[in-house]
């Protein structure tokens, strides 16, 4: 039973970092192109 519970929140661990560095990347994508527009707007 240890091992069952154990191996299913380590499960969950790895899912809930691959969705973090998910959004993370998703956020810096934001910011890229925000910049972007700003540099345009500016020529």
């Amino acid at each position: 039973m240890k091992k069952l519970l154990a191996m299913s929140f380590m499960l969950l661990m790895t899912a809930g970092v691959l969705t973090g560095c998910n959004t993370i990347a998703g956020a810096g994508q934001d910011v890229q192109e925000g910049g972007e527009a700003v540099q345009e707007a500016a020529s």
